[in-house]
């Protein structure tokens, strides 16, 4: 749960993408090669948590959604959360994702987290989170009633891993145990943050010499709003002045994190050389691919343009618009329309493909898949 496993960041993400269940993408992350030895580095990986939970509630014989029912929301009268997508799904009153197109908010994409539900796939409210804040203050007590040993939640507060500066604020930043442990401009504090790309933010922060927490969920991403809120929030309530503009600051960063990547792609696949190389005939590409870790990945001619279909049973199709030579163009991320992305293809001597590297399932250098049929 300190995230120094080894596991590259983003392992599993991609298989999270194409439609593989839980079961599936934890079995297949043995084919991820470690990014660091064992604790010997930091990266926060959400499958990573995932099995730490799946591990965690396998001697209970109950699944993880069961037992986090059980022994926290139901006992904390959290009546409105649930780590289960279809209990989200059943309130008429629940919010919509929504990322920025063109300049402007919208609605575009539905997200099932439940492949990742112990990392991220937690449905709730503010009043409802506001009882899980008091626990963890209360050090396990509820209602005075102990829920969760002190010693153990200790453990979760210790600085394990150093995270270095905060990216806005300056203060120095460590990681615990599924907790960001703080050294910053009002003392000691534990918090984490959360996001979908698809439209989704989250950030608690608890000071818990004051006993004070707050914690802001929105239904939009990317945005730094939680966090300046937080800043500001914190200003007021221990220096009762706000000291600067905390949620331009943090739009700022998270413009800076996402924004260069978003333009590196566009910039790559602006327009193809020019001249640009002929692609060969469809047939060429045409046919089924693998690897262990994607597994099955099929193409085929759809008319003049090419049909990319990967993940469990081709649950996601992409269309492929040729670029340059054997080199082809998808947009695969519903959240981001107009970031390219490039599928490209090593043609043999007899003309046809004997391989196939998919960009955007390459972030852990297992995106290029064998031909194994026609």
């Amino acid at each position: 749960f300190s995230h120094r496993s080894g596991l590259p960041g983003t392992a599993g993400d991609d298989l999270e993408d194409i439609g593989y269940d839980r079961a599936e993408i934890l079995r297949r992350l043995r084919f991820v090669s470690p990014s660091t030895s064992f604790r010997a580095g930091y990266s926060y990986s959400n499958f990573g948590l995932t099995e730490g939970a799946v591990a965690a509630a396998k001697p209970t014989g109950k699944p993880w959604e069961e037992i986090a029912e059980e022994k926290l929301y139901r006992p904390l009268g959290m009546a409105s959360t649930s780590s289960r997508h279809a209990d989200f799904i059943k309130h008429a009153n629940r919010a919509a994702l929504h990322v920025k197109i063109d300049g402007v908010w919208a609605a575009k994409v539905k997200r099932d987290p439940d492949a990742q539900a112990p990392a991220g796939g937690v449905s709730s409210t503010a009043r409802d989170l506001s009882q899980w804040v008091r626990l963890v203050l209360g050090n396990g007590v509820y209602a005075g009633e102990t829920l969760i040993k002190a010693d153990a939640l200790d453990q979760t507060h210790v600085p394990l891993m150093a995270r270095g500066k905060n990216p806005v604020s300056g203060g120095t930043s460590f990681y615990g145990l599924g907790w960001n442990v703080e050294f910053g401009r009002h003392g000691l504090s534990w918090g984490h943050a959360g996001a979908f790309s698809v439209g989704a933010r989250t950030l608690v922060t608890l000071f818990p010499e004051e006993k004070l927490g707050i914690v802001i969920v929105a239904n939009a991403f990317s945005t730094g709003v939680p966090e300046g809120l937080s800043d500001s929030f914190a200003d007021l309530a221990f220096d009762g002045t706000v000291e600067k503009d905390w949620v331009k600051a943090w739009d700022d960063t998270y413009a800076s994190l996402f924004g260069p990547a978003v333009a590196r792609a566009k910039a790559t696949y602006a327009a193809p050389p020019s001249p640009a190389r002929p692609a060969a005939p469809a047939s060429a590409y045409a046919g089924r691919y693998f690897n262990d870790f994607i597994g099955d990945a099929v193409v085929s001619s759809a008319g003049d343009a090419l049909v990319l279909k990967v993940g469990p049973a081709g649950a996601r199709s992409y269309s492929l618009k040729h670029f340059d030579g054997d080199l082809f163009v998808t947009f695969p991320d519903a959240e981001t329309p107009d970031m390219p992305s490039g599928v490209g293809f090593v043609v043999g001597p007899d003309g046809k493909a004997s391989a196939m590297t998919i960009e955007f399932l390459d972030d852990n250098h297992l995106g290029t898949l064998r031909r194994v049929g026609d």
